[in-house]
């Protein structure tokens, strides 16, 4: 690469977590500077990453702004973007579709798409009693930050909600401080899957994601919840899950002028799609699983995004698979159990590789790769093949070639599809135009 076509990228995060995408613009041959907001995180990504302490020094030195998050990331993502930059990230309605799960419940409703029926609380009394005036199976979704707390969401089983209104009465003693707002949602089974969409400012790009996120903790989708364990993906034209979700929300997306990714997680069985939860934003680790799917440069991908270039984008045919590696306390928050058990940890290559790994809360030292932050989030690995099988083997003896004290993953990612596959055909939502 000349310096010519070098291009400069100011990636802005939150809690770091798009580090990997910044080392692989960066290995592709551009520059790359990295700030991260929370104090607590700083040294994520350091040996890996130049890293600034104030991003907003570096705005008039960006070709292209890349934002990480919601959580007024939009706000500051728009404002750049009203002053001419090239940004990718959101504005601040793209944000409240994700933070306030009413309020993009309620868009989808506005765009002509089906919705759950569901009710908002404020108040874990209400919410028992309307559970017990009304028995049925409820979803428990608590909105806000405190949804970031994934082991609060909570799914019912039992048919007359008994098991919610005793979990609504836990909370109200142990979260009524940090759980503000919530939804019952009714609960409905059938096939979750996700279509997702890069908006390049006027319109979704071409082709859109399918993908499969794993958020339980243990194989046989057993445990807690998890911010996620792995997703499985492939990349499709547009098709029926779209047509009937994304694309109607298309036109809204480009009066707010909204450059990035929108994910929309669904049940949908033969009956209908059922909207879940809006990503407006890229999803973790769904971007490093589909950098891996493009055929195309990521620095050029991010480039044709961010200043609104052809809708149509270069991608590899098949599927991909990626899984975490996690080390504890991790789904957990327990500093005391992170710096006895895993601060510093080094990762371990048994021969040199880099393709297919991702790094997440890593730095590097003198050459070591070594786990920082807090959250127990080490490595995204992933594989590509013309089967989902394929890309499973491929992520998996990957991974075989990796050692960190304590690491443990899920060994089934991606198995979902063999069942999920023939139900999403035979109901016609993958049938493209």
């Amino acid at each position: 690469m000349t310096d010519s076509a070098k291009r400069h990228f100011l990636f802005v995060s939150t809690d770091g977590l798009h580090v990997d995408p910044a080392w692989r613009i960066l290995r592709e041959g551009h520059e790359v500077r990295y700030c991260i907001e929370n104090p607590a995180e700083a040294d994520i990504g350091d040996g890996f990453v130049p890293k600034v302490d104030d991003w907003r020094e570096h705005v008039d030195w960006a070709d292209i702004i890349v934002f990480d998050d919601v959580l007024g990331q939009g706000e500051k993502a728009h404002a750049l973007r009203q002053q001419g930059k090239a940004v990718i990230g959101g504005t601040p309605y793209t944000d409240q579709l994700e933070d306030d799960r009413s309020f993009g419940q309620e868009e989808l409703k506005k765009a002509g798409i089906n919705i759950l029926p569901y009710r908002e609380f404020t108040d874990f009394d209400e919410a028992i009693a309307h559970v017990r005036a009304n028995p049925r199976r409820y979803v428990i979704k608590p909105s806000g930050e405190a949804q970031n707390i994934k082991r609060l969401l909570f799914v019912g089983m039992e048919e007359d909600g008994s098991d919610v209104a005793r979990v609504l009465e836990a909370y109200k003693r142990v979260w009524s401080d940090t759980i503000k707002v919530f939804q019952l949602q009714h609960k409905v089974t059938g096939v979750e899957v996700a279509v997702g969409g890069f908006f390049n400012g006027r319109e979704f790009m071409d082709p859109i994601n399918i993908n499969f996120e794993h958020k339980k903790l243990l194989p046989g989708n057993v445990g807690p919840a998890t911010g996620e364990m792995g997703t499985s993906m492939f990349w499709s034209g547009p098709n029926r899950l779209y047509r009937e979700t994304l694309a109607k929300l298309a036109p809204k997306l480009a009066g707010e002028g909204f450059v990035g990714y929108m994910d929309l997680n669904c049940i949908v069985n033969s009956h209908g799609i059922y909207p879940l939860e809006f990503t407006s934003r890229f999803g973790y680790p769904t971007i490093q699983i589909q950098s891996d799917g493009l055929a195309m440069p990521l620095a050029d991908f991010f480039h044709q995004m961010a200043t609104g270039g052809p809708a149509k984008f270069k991608v590899k045919r098949g599927f991909q698979v990626g899984v975490r590696l996690v080390v504890p306390p991790y789904p957990f928050k327990d500093k005391e159990t992170f710096e006895s058990y895993s601060k510093g940890a080094a990762i371990v290559f048994k021969r040199p590789m880099t393709e297919g790994v991702h790094i997440h809360d890593v730095k590097r030292v003198n050459d070591e790769w070594l786990v920082t932050g807090g959250a127990g989030l080490a490595l995204v690995v992933s594989g590509s093949g013309s089967t989902m099988r394929e890309a499973q083997k491929q992520a998996y003896a990957r991974i075989q070639n990796i050692l960190i004290p304590n690491m443990y993953f899920r060994d089934d990612i991606g198995d979902r599809w063999i069942d999920d596959s023939d139900r999403l055909h035979t109901w016609g939502y993958l049938r493209e135009n």
